[in-house]
C-alpha cells in the first residue's frame, strides 16, 4: 500500500528531473520543501503540515540554498565580463602601425587581431604592447606601455 511520504518521494523525484530540464535551481527548490514534507508525513502530521512544511522549506531554498547554488556553478555571470567587454584593461601587441592620419592600426590580443585607434591621436609603431581602454564596436583605443 503507497503511503503520503511515498508520493511525497515521488513529488520531489519528479521535481528533480524537471530540473535536470531547466536552468537556474528553480524547481529543485520544491523538490527540498517535498522531502521535508514527506519527513513529515512519515511522522504522521497532519495534510495541513505537510503543506505547511512544504511552503517553508522550499522558501527557505529559495532564500539560502539556491544564491549559493547559484554562485558556485555560474561564476562569470556574477559579474565577470565575457567577451569583448573582457578586452578592457588587457595588454596587446601593435601588429600593424597605428597611424591617425590614415586610421590604420591593428593589435593583436590572445591570438586575435583588432582594428585599434590611440587613445591621444599619436603614431603607435608596430611592435609596441598597448594596454586597452575602451571599445567601440569593433575598434579597440589603446594606449602604449
Amino acid at each position: 500500500m503507497i503511503q503520503p511520504w511515498h508520493i511525497w518521494i515521488i513529488v520531489a523525484l519528479c521535481f528533480f528531473i524537471v530540473e535536470i530540464f531547466t536552468s537556474g535551481f528553480a524547481v529543485a527548490c520544491f523538490s527540498v520543501g517535498a522531502v521535508a514534507a514527506s519527513v513529515a508525513s512519515a511522522f504522521s502530521a497532519s495534510l495541513l503540515w505537510q503543506i505547511l512544511l512544504f511552503a517553508l522549506f522550499s522558501f527557505l531554498a529559495f532564500v539560502f540554498i539556491r544564491p549559493l547554488i547559484l554562485k558556485f556553478f555560474f561564476k562569470e555571470k556574477a559579474g565577470g565580463k565575457t567577451n569583448a567587454d573582457a578586452l578592457v584593461g588587457k595588454r596587446g601587441k601593435v601588429s600593424a602601425d597605428i597611424d591617425p592620419g590614415t586610421g590604420s592600426g591593428r593589435v593583436a590580443i590572445d591570438g586575435d587581431d583588432w582594428k585599434a585607434v590611440s587613445a591621444d591621436g599619436t603614431f603607435i609603431a608596430k611592435g609596441t604592447t598597448v594596454e586597452v581602454l575602451n571599445i567601440d564596436s569593433i575598434i579597440l583605443t589603446v594606449k602604449p606601455i
